[in-house]
């Protein structure tokens, strides 16, 4: 069975992948949106909209849609990934940090992409109750259950294909939806996936019979994934007389077979592949109580271990699942070496980044920590007893500030971490060099944190601290947001979510961004789900400029694009137009998050909000008219609706219109159309687009379309797309033919405006 973790993505090339592409142009000479349009200043707090502009100076126009700049690595002797791909060149370490790729985002509410539904086939070994499982979804609503890492989500998506005859018009819904009041809208959905169901909602028998029925009359199937809980199954069985289906994986070696034969095809590859294995690593590495989860990984190793993947000597000291059984040993020995212990929790939360950051941060834990990582203090120094109270000692202890404590090889051995090679990377300014810093076991680093969060309970308060008082730096922020999110988790309880609340209102943009990716990531749980929901619609309607800012952030990360629905419905409700500097962040947060939800993969329920905004007055019609022209880069969908007569096809040109005559907004888009014109040499379906749009423009030749027109003409770029239709209606302007009314400006002779 294929894993619940995410699979590799691979890059399509298109027709042109051959020929270098231009770099599109930033609309309105504002800056592009990062991962969820945080800025990354050097260091400490700024003012967040000037700031960042000063900071890139006129650099925008040669960053690409999306805010993510160009990136070189020079690393002579070393294997570097610089993309989303996965196990083709080594296994990487995902524990802590961020590491070289992101976390693929699954859809909780909202369309089901068909990458992630193409995902889930790919490499599925088909369990012994895979049949009766398709049987009992005839009745179109299944309930299946199974622990974390067994396959639940892969199963679900394979049984939702295969029974709706191959569609793939799958949705997600979270699973804080009270399924009582819930009601198939999507004329098109042919399968809905529930992530589980709180116990505030039980379902009663007339309740499964109504849900049944709705499904039936929409022609769609039901599979609501479940926690492997007996008590749970029990009452499901007892009071609604269904029989949920328990998903036990198949047998190890089976997953790993069917996983190892979507990844290497070449059946002679892969013996070769295996051949290379030391006699019986793999039959001892295929434990019986291994999960599809871990399957996939051992899988990624084997693959990975050669062409400069790790040694298959070291393969299995590798394996995450290994990892949680080593926390108390490794605890054990660094209880007493307050060095240590601060270093491994600082590799535990930024793991992946540079040795000199990870250093820092543990220093400046051990400063914090105030000797509460001792186990001896010096004599004299105040101390605590077994009762928490300060107390004066006798004993001396090792100076603390002592500059040579513990070399970095010392401490990267004693916390059983690694120094990658050095690494050369660049972003928009300037180079600089990363030996980046690695636990050698998969997922150390949460497996400790884990740990330590629960059973040393004053550790939590001293790690929060820590990790909210930052540096304003995208690559600390995010590792300490997910960190923060999966402790959300951890602790549980009433309080679960205090310490990311304590975050989302404070003036810092650090602060905020923390809690956006800690929302995001908490908000994978379930039960933590609809709290986080709660608090953000909450947050939304509030005075508070901090707290809404936050609310837009989260919007744009993980949070939003797996909800981008709630979403948008969260962000209709975060401007408030008034124009002060603390408003225009606000603002200037909601049109990242557009942005960045567009770019996810959401542009039709994006769109389908921004136009109805623009057809309305206030704060929020502002936003999309500013955000409409940076859309347009995106160009591949906004093509395609022209070029397919899609549904918001005529709202593009209408858009385009409005915001060409406007005088504020008109150099974006004129920005982005010309942009169009020089991408449409690169394949049939952007010409055609441009043509289509330049066309419709010219049937209503306003002054905007006038001063776009004249544009193209002076462009000077003698294959540009559209520059015929241009320079046609231009000819048939000032020639009468082209009836035409200025619109809040005039005309010269030469057809150009004033």
């Amino acid at each position: 069975m294929s894993a619940e973790d995410t699979r590799p993505e691979v890059p399509q090339q298109s027709d042109g992948a051959s020929r270098e592409e231009p770099v599109p142009p930033a609309a309105g000479g504002e800056p592009p949106a990062g991962d969820i349009g945080f800025a990354d200043p050097d260091e400490g707090d700024f003012d967040e909209g000037a700031a960042e502009y000063a900071l890139h100076g006129g650099e925008f126009a040669d960053l690409p849609f999306g805010g993510q700049g160009h990136s070189m690595i020079y690393a002579p002797n070393a294997n570097i990934n610089t993309g989303s791909v996965h196990g083709g060149q080594r296994v990487e370490n995902r524990g802590g940090g961020p590491g070289t790729g992101g976390r693929r985002v699954e859809a909780h509410e909202g369309p089901i992409s068909a990458v992630e539904i193409l995902d889930a086939q790919a490499g599925f070994a088909e369990p012994d109750w895979f049949p009766a499982a398709l049987a009992e979804l005839d009745s179109r609503l299944l309930f299946l259950t199974g622990e974390p890492g067994t396959g639940r989500r892969t199963a679900a998506l394979n049984l939702l294909h295969r029974h709706s005859g191959g569609s793939m018009s799958l949705r997600a819904v979270d699973g804080d939806m009270n399924l009582a009041s819930w009601r198939p809208k999507h004329r098109d959905t042919r399968g809905y996936l529930v992530d589980g169901l709180l116990p505030e909602y039980p379902l009663k028998p007339g309740m499964v019979r109504h849900l049944q029925s709705l499904l039936s009359t929409a022609d769609a199937r039901m599979v609501v994934v479940l926690p492997d809980a007996p008590e749970l199954v029990r009452r499901l069985s007892r009071e609604l007389h269904v029989t949920p289906v328990r998903c036990a994986p198949p047998a190890p070696r089976a997953v790993f077979d069917a996983r190892f034969a979507d990844a290497v095809p070449d059946p002679s590859e892969r013996a070769r592949r295996l051949a290379l294995l030391a006699p019986g690593l793999l039959d001892e590495l295929l434990a019986p109580e291994l999960v599809p989860a871990q399957v996939a990984e051992l899988v990624a190793a084997v693959v990975a271990a050669e062409d400069g993947g790790p040694d298959l000597a070291d393969i299995q000291k590798r394996l995450s699942f290994l990892a949680e059984g080593e926390v108390p040993d490794l605890l054990a020995r660094l209880r007493d070496d307050a060095d240590g212990l601060a270093f491994l929790l600082a590799t535990c939360v930024f793991e992946g980044l540079d040795h000199r950051i990870v250093r820092e941060e543990a220093e400046r834990l051990l400063e914090l920590a105030d000797g509460r990582l001792s186990s001896v203090l010096p004599e004299g120094a105040d101390g605590f007893d077994e009762d928490g109270r300060r107390e004066r000692q006798r004993k001396p202890r090792p100076n603390p500030q002592f500059v040579f404590r513990r070399s970095l090889d010392e401490l990267l051995r004693s916390v059983r971490a690694e120094r990658s090679p050095r690494e050369i990377h660049s972003n928009s300014g300037y180079t600089y060099a990363v030996e980046a810093v690695r636990f050698t076991r998969h997922r150390q680093a949460e497996a400790v944190l884990r740990h330590v969060w629960r059973e040393y309970g004053h550790l939590s308060g001293l790690l929060t601290e820590w990790m909210a008082d930052l540096k304003n730096e995208r690559e600390l922020t995010e590792p300490v947001g997910r960190v923060m999110g999966l402790a959300a988790g951890w602790g549980g309880g009433r309080r679960a979510l205090q310490h990311i609340g304590t975050l989302a209102k404070d003036p810092r943009r650090t602060s905020r961004t923390i809690a956006a990716y800690a929302l995001g990531m908490a908000a994978g749980d379930p039960v933590l789900a609809r709290e986080v929901k709660y608090r953000l619609s909450l947050w939304s309607a509030q005075q508070s400029w901090q707290v809404r800012s936050t609310v837009a952030y989260a919007c744009g990360a993980d949070f939003g694009a797996s909800r981008p629905e709630v979403a948008m419905r969260l962000l209709r409700n975060v401007p408030r137009g008034l124009g002060d500097e603390n408003e225009r962040i606000v603002d200037r947060a909601v049109r990242d998050a557009l942005r960045d939800l567009f770019a996810s993969g959401s542009q039709a329920i994006v769109f389908r909000h921004l136009a109805e905004w623009a057809d309305g007055e206030g704060p929020l019609t502002d936003i999309a008219l500013r955000t409409f022209p940076q859309l347009l880069q995106n160009t591949s969908w906004c093509q395609e609706q022209l070029v397919n007569d899609g549904e918001y096809a005529a709202q593009i040109i209408d858009l385009v219109h409005r915001t060409l005559n406007d005088e504020e907004r008109f150099a974006a888009t004129c920005h982005a159309v010309l942009w169009w014109c020089r991408m449409a040499a690169w394949g049939d379906l952007p010409r055609t687009a441009v043509e289509m749009l330049l066309t419709a423009l010219a049937a209503d030749f306003e002054h905007g379309v006038l001063r776009l027109f004249v544009v193209i003409d002076r462009a000077d770029i003698p294959d540009l797309a559209g520059l015929t239709i241009a320079r046609d209606a231009l000819h048939a302007w000032r020639t009468g033919d082209q009836p035409w009314q200025p619109v809040n400006g005039s005309t010269h002779s030469n057809g150009s405006t004033s």
